[in-house]
């Protein structure tokens, strides 16, 4: 593994950002797509972005963090939904993939839709292949999760079935695999530490704002502990 020694660190929502290092004395810079958060913690310089829901917002702060530090690692950290039964409530994400890049058929079943890698000509044979994230470090130990991004907040039974069913998705949410794709065309490592709210089934979605901040915390700590081992 090669020397890590700046990393961007990028979430969904503001109280993600704000349960990591709190306390650490930190630089602010003001930019178009939120605050930027500046801090050194166990030797390296980490760049704290929040730029708002969904994968554009993500997409564009790798994207301008990318200008700004040139990171060794992009980190995408804070909540998901769950539709799996993985046992735990905070993964290591090493794998994403963006659930919602495809084509409408309606000759080839799963409602018509026909997945393809983000960014491929969404024609032809459909051989889609997640994002592959930067090893965990052994020290960790973290259950390992793959993640299906997309732009829609998952509360259907049947909708996670399918995402656990047919694209083998243990979380949801809407900005990891935007990030991926970001670090893959860079050529720059990725990684995620993710915390569970719900079961992306509507059944929980009355206590969430209470479980975003519980997970949001389990994540920050999580992540506290990746920085540490990289």
């Amino acid at each position: 593994m090669s020397e890590i020694e700046r990393i961007a660190v990028i979430t969904g929502v503001n109280a993600e950002a704000d349960a990591l290092l709190p306390d650490a004395a930190a630089t602010l810079r003001e930019s178009p797509l939120g605050t930027l958060r500046n801090i050194e913690h166990c030797g390296k310089q980490i760049s704290i972005l929040c730029p708002g829901i969904g994968k554009v917002h993500a997409a564009g702060a790798a994207i301008f963090m990318h200008q700004l530090i040139r990171p060794d690692l992009f980190l995408v950290i804070g909540t998901a939904g769950q539709v799996s039964p993985l046992a735990g409530n905070c993964f290591y994400l090493h794998e994403s993939l963006q659930a919602d890049y495809g084509a409408l058929d309606d000759s080839r079943g799963n409602d018509g839709f026909v997945h393809y890698n983000a960014g491929a000509w969404p024609m032809g044979p459909a051989d889609w292949r997640p994002f592959r994230a930067l090893p965990m470090p052994p020290a960790l130990n973290l259950p390992a999760a793959r993640i299906a991004t997309a732009d829609m907040f998952v509360k259907c039974p049947e909708r996670s079935s399918y995402l656990r069913d047919i694209l083998q998705a243990d979380l949801v949410d809407m900005e990891t695999a935007a990030v991926a794709q970001i670090a893959q065309l860079l050529g720059t490592p990725w990684a995620g530490i993710k915390a569970t709210t719900d079961t992306a089934d509507g059944k929980s979605s009355g206590d969430f704002q209470e479980n975003l901040i519980l997970a949001a915390n389990r994540a920050a700590a999580a992540t506290t502990d990746l920085i540490r081992n990289l």
